[in-house]
């Protein structure tokens, strides 16, 4: 398997300080100069079928976890001391997520914190697995097709919040 970056947009390594989150919906969407979101080449629809496939294959094959913590200094954000487990308040996502053939490239990865109040189940990157999760099923089934899938969450993840609500009320992977 190769890592092949391809991203929605041209991209350029940010500064420290350069982007700023958006708000729709409701939730943060990260800033498409800074996080345009992209798809690995190399990953395939059936691929992303087959049951023994998994993202660890593609996971650090661009850039290692360390080099990612470079988006908080894009972001303006410190690091958190403590966040793991019931006290983890950020993650380091994917826009694109590995399991739809996201990018693990520099530009595909942000920084998704908050909100402090919230417990771990309802904070921003638990409630944006669920729409993955959704994403993921539905291209399985061959619902919706990979590239559908991929442009939709890098342009506005929050668009199938309802939707992945909606897969969540019937049993699916929430």
């Amino acid at each position: 398997m190769k890592c092949d970056s391809r991203y929605f947009q041209q991209w350029q390594m940010p500064r420290e300080n350069a982007c700023r989150a958006q708000i729709r919906n409701g939730y943060p969407v990260p800033d498409p100069r800074c996080t345009p979101g992209g798809f690995n080449t190399s990953v395939t629809d059936d691929m992303l079928r087959n049951p023994a496939w998994r993202t660890a294959e593609i996971r650090n094959c661009e850039v290692s976890e360390a080099e990612k913590h470079a988006t908080y200094k894009w972001y303006g954000l410190q690091k958190p001391r403590v966040n793991s487990g019931q006290q983890q308040v950020c993650e380091l996502d994917h826009l694109v997520p590995l399991e739809l053939g996201g990018a693990d490239g520099l530009g595909n990865i942000w920084r998704e914190c908050g909100p402090d109040a919230a417990t771990l189940d309802n904070r921003y990157f638990k409630i944006k697995d669920r729409v993955e999760n959704y994403l993921a099923d539905e291209v399985r089934a061959g619902r919706l097709s990979l590239e559908s899938a991929q442009q939709g969450i890098a342009s506005d993840w929050t668009q199938f919040l309802a939707d992945a609500e909606r897969y969540c009320a019937h049993g699916g992977r929430c």
